[in-house]
């Protein structure tokens, strides 16, 4: 086991403890007392999980969560937020949306830790087979790792991949949140169904500017549904209504029309 992750807990004790911990049970591990030591450390290595503590001194936390999913090159690092001991259902939700896979709460044994870092792991490097599947100009090629839309590159995080995948392997289905949670997350994971939701929505964001997102329907009180449509129907409805012209504007070319009717008579 060669995986890297990156610590970032301003508490001395705390830190060494989980440090060695993640050690011992073979990963490579650095550590950083605050963010702004995390991001000089994302800038020489790019590790492949951080276990961030909400409460880290030096910045908001959850600011520098959204800071790895906006860039480029750290957006597909998995994230774990380590919270509070009895966290609220709003903080989990806050710690989703800015881009963490999973949350954990600060007086949970190591023996769980490292259980949730290796399923997150697993949930960062999908298999999906080699073959490339393409719906209305939207192309997943689990080869290459790549997801493109109509020959852009679109850049996902490690659930927002899988849940892709399952979409359009599964087009024209009605998909319950219970079966993506075991289909996406695993049986073996205690997420909620609100992060069906949160993923969803931000797979969603990221194929807007494509058009692709209107493929993702929301089905009321059952799931969603991948629809098998032309993206070109997605851009007649998004880009191709029809602009009215200021009345003015008829009235000047009728009294023109009228004029020039007028002087041929």
């Amino acid at each position: 086991m060669d995986a890297s992750i990156l610590v970032i807990e301003d508490d001395a004790a705390a830190r060494e403890l989980l440090a060695g911990n993640l050690r011992h049970a073979g990963y490579t591990v650095s550590c950083a007392s605050d963010l702004g030591e995390a991001r000089a450390r994302t800038k020489e290595t790019r590790p492949d999980l951080v276990l961030l503590d909400r409460m880290v001194a030096g910045g908001h936390a959850l600011s520098y969560a959204r800071q790895l999913r906006g860039d480029q090159r750290t957006s597909g690092i998995a994230i774990i937020v380590i919270g509070a001991d009895a966290p609220q259902a709003h903080d989990t939700v806050a710690a989703l949306e800015s881009g963490a896979d999973d949350c954990v709460c600060k007086s949970v044994s190591v023996s769980e830790v490292l259980a949730r870092i290796r399923a997150v792991m697993r949930r960062s490097a999908p298999q999906c087979g080699d073959q490339a599947l393409e719906i209305s100009g939207l192309r997943f090629d689990p080869a290459a790792r790549r997801v493109t839309a109509l020959g852009r590159d679109i850049e996902l995080c490690a659930i927002e991949y899988r849940l892709l995948h399952f979409f359009m392997t599964h087009p024209d289905r009605i998909l319950g949140r219970s079966q993506l949670l075991d289909q996406v997350w695993g049986d073996h994971v205690c997420v909620e169904e609100r992060a069906v939701d949160i993923h969803v929505r931000r797979l969603r964001r990221a194929l807007e500017p494509s058009g692709h997102a209107a493929l993702i329907e929301t089905i009321r009180g059952m799931g969603y549904r991948f629809r098998r449509e032309e993206v070109t129907e997605v851009a007649q409805r998004r880009l191709l209504r029809p602009v009215p012209m200021p009345h003015a504007a008829y009235l000047g070319v009728g009294d023109r029309r009228r004029a020039q009717r007028r002087s041929t008579q």
